[in-house]
């Protein structure tokens, strides 16, 4: 076994790395932008290296950077994590060039999987069955648009080298093609350095089901059965879980056989995964292969009580896989596993990458039940440069739907102030009866999104306002005594709990802001018992208690529970299906709004301009594109909000731009 290791990679999946290791009594080395200097793998790692600027082709990407740490650094391997270099074949190479163990496959067997054009090749002679498409070299334009007629739409365009849902559209006709082919190449040669993409026949509605697959120097190779992750957005996965739902113990065998045949004709060493398009009827296409540890490794170590970082680490020392994995073709899951993953993003504004410093984050307690892998804690910064995930939920249980059950109560104890955040979207997720069925398929996010998000008009209801109020009088009664020792005066009123307040003895507002709009609630009492008023609806309030965020009191006669967030500057009150959050403003305040002008186009956040498509003086439609822009590794589109006269452009293709930056002027009705 290493007693020193290198990680080449940052956020969670390096603690995640950490951690293992920490256990197994081997030494860990980080590396870091500057961008992560204070970052938490910085941290917890034993010894940290910078190596380079934010941006990923300045630091993480540095193969040489990172080889000559490694051998400055005294680690005998390297481990790639997820993303950047950890499917390059070159690095991987360079890494053994250099005397030191690359924790993962052979370059050989990456070259061959890593392209998704030469894998579906080799699946194809394997008698895999591989969905009709192009996964030629000539990438001529012409060519690959006479392709796409010969296999028919709906069609998908893919990055080669490509994963993590980047560089991939879907084109249902000729007329897109041209457009979605130079988008796609684009953003595939910025997230991975080549734009060669492959072309494959749109199989509708399908499920993405993968298997986990192991082999070691010694000739074992083993699949640790499947993971469900057909609940996508724009093929991002958004929950995975194991077992799948969906897969009968004849179509594993099938699978399972079909996974470990891929790996075996590569004499495939360490983690990889076989990924599988599933049809409504359980036919089945081979997809890609990852020739890495997944994102969502963790939920197959919760059923399988497996340690995958420790066997990846095994494995590349020398070691066989344990007898135990070898001498079962399928080893039987014990219970149900999901996984989600919180980002920093605003669904409401079309997932909206964040950014900015996490002023408050509450995760749920790590237990038997939930695990928590994170890069982040309270404090520290989403920055722009690199994938916006604030952490993984994993949840354990019997079965699926006790887990579904243990995801929603996690789920609740999360919350996030600084950058807007995807909880509240993934709260409705793991409620929606697409998932809670198992009936899910890969589109179904896209196809139904309303069903999803805010519509900006949901009806709050009195209830979660009178919940918010209680528990600001209760935040409010017990700073009373500090208050009071700090006047001096033990005869001071903000030492009585009994409602005074100047010029208003025996009542209280308490002003919250609900999506911007003011809402006034009057309170009569104190010490748990009270009258609240709001507008013409009146509530009596008895026993109300605030304890350990836990909210309980009775409300006309019944009681209630919610959980609470509260500091200073707002309220979150949960009430076990739906969080709601509130402003706190003063209960007395003039409250001002604001409108916004349709005459220019802002950057929504920090980014670089990839592309601009207007100049002055041009006659625009309403939501015509006019310029593309790179930000968090995604492309995003900025149209025009009205029709109009392009007065000014004041960006350039390849600027770095500020959120909030103006872009284009227009004038003219």
């Amino acid at each position: 076994m290493f007693n020193r290791i290198l990680i080449a990679n940052r956020g969670e999946i390096a603690c995640r790395v950490i951690r293992t290791c920490r256990r197994l009594g081997i030494e860990t080395v980080a590396v870091y932008s500057e961008a992560d200097a204070s970052a938490q793998h910085v941290r917890q790692a034993d010894v940290a290296y910078p190596i380079g600027g934010p941006r990923p082709a300045d630091s993480y990407l540095r193969g040489d950077a990172i080889i000559d740490v490694a051998k400055r650094s005294g680690a005998q391997a390297i481990h790639p994590g997820y993303g950047f270099l950890s499917e390059n074949a070159d690095f991987a190479e360079a890494v053994e060039r250099a005397g030191l163990a690359f924790i993962g496959p052979s370059a050989d067997s990456m070259r061959r999987m890593g392209s998704k054009a030469g894998a579906k090749d080799l699946m194809a002679r394997g008698g895999v069955p591989v969905v009709p498409g192009y996964t030629g070299d000539d990438q001529d334009p012409a060519l690959l648009a006479r392709e796409a007629e010969r296999i028919g739409f709906p069609l998908m365009i893919k990055a080669a080298y490509g994963g993590g849902g980047k560089g991939m559209r879907i084109v249902r006709s000729t007329g897109e093609f041209a457009a979605n082919l130079e988008s796609c190449q684009r953003e595939a040669k910025n997230a991975f350095g080549r734009d060669r993409v492959l072309l494959e026949r749109y199989i509708e509605q399908p499920r993405h089901i993968e298997f986990q697959v192991f082999g070691d120097r010694h000739g074992n190779i083993v699949h640790l059965n499947e993971r469900e992750c057909s609940a996508q957005r724009r093929y991002q996965k958004v929950l995975e879980e194991t077992p799948s739902p969906f897969v009968t113990p004849d179509l594993r065998a099938k699978m399972g056989d079909a996974a470990i045949a891929a790996a075996r004709a590569l004499d495939y060493v360490n983690a990889g995964t076989v990924e599988f398009i599933v049809g409504q009827g359980g036919d089945f296409y081979f997809m890609e292969i990852n020739t890495r540890l997944q994102v969502e490794h963790p939920v197959t170590e919760m059923v399988l009580g497996l340690d995958l970082v420790e066997l990846q680490l095994r494995v590349a020392s020398g070691e066989a896989l344990p007898g135990s994995l070898i001498r079962n073709k399928s080893i039987p899951a014990n219970g149900h596993a999901i996984e989600l993953r919180l980002y920093a993003e605003d669904p409401d504004q079309g997932f909206l990458p964040g950014s900015g410093t996490l002023e408050k984050l509450h995760l749920p307690q790590p237990s038997e039940h939930v695990r928590i892998d994170s890069g982040v804690i309270e404090g520290d910064t989403v920055t722009i440069f690199y994938d916006p995930m604030i952490a993984k939920l994993i949840v354990w249980d019997a079965n699926r739907e006790a887990a579904l059950l243990r995801m929603r109560e996690a789920l609740a104890g999360c919350g996030v102030v600084g950058p807007k955040s995807n909880i509240e979207f993934l709260e409705r997720l793991v409620r929606h009866p697409a998932v809670v069925e198992g009936r899910i398929d890969t589109g179904y996010l896209d196809r139904h999104l309303d069903e999803f998000v805010s519509t900006g008009s949901d009806d709050v209801g009195q209830d979660a306002l009178f919940a918010a109020a209680l528990a600001w009088l209760a935040h409010e009664e017990a700073q009373a005594p500090s208050l009071a020792r700090a006047s001096g005066d033990p005869h001071s009123p903000w030492a009585r709990a009994d409602g005074w307040r100047l010029g208003h003895p025996g009542k209280r507002i308490v002003a919250l802001l609900d999506r911007g709009t003011r809402v006034e609630i009057s309170a009569h009492g104190a010490n748990g018992r009270y009258r609240l008023g709001l507008g013409e609806h009146q509530c009596t309030v008895e026993r109300a208690s605030l304890r350990d965020g836990i909210l309980s009191a009775e409300f006309d006669g019944v009681t209630r529970r919610w959980r609470v967030t509260l500091d200073e500057e707002r309220v979150v009150v949960h009430d076990g299906v739906r969080r709601h959050v509130f402003q706190h403003a003063p209960a007395f305040a003039y409250a001002t709004t604001s409108a916004t002008s349709g005459d220019r186009v802002v950057a929504p956040m920090p980014g670089r301009i990839v592309v601009v498509k207007a100049k002055a003086g041009d006659e625009v439609a309403e939501g015509q594109e006019l310029l593309v822009m790179e930000a968090m590794k995604m492309e995003l589109s900025l149209k025009a909000p009205r029709a109009g006269t392009v007065d000014a452009v004041q960006a350039a293709a390849g600027d770095f731009v500020e959120a909030d930056a103006v872009l284009v002027r227009l004038v003219g009705a």
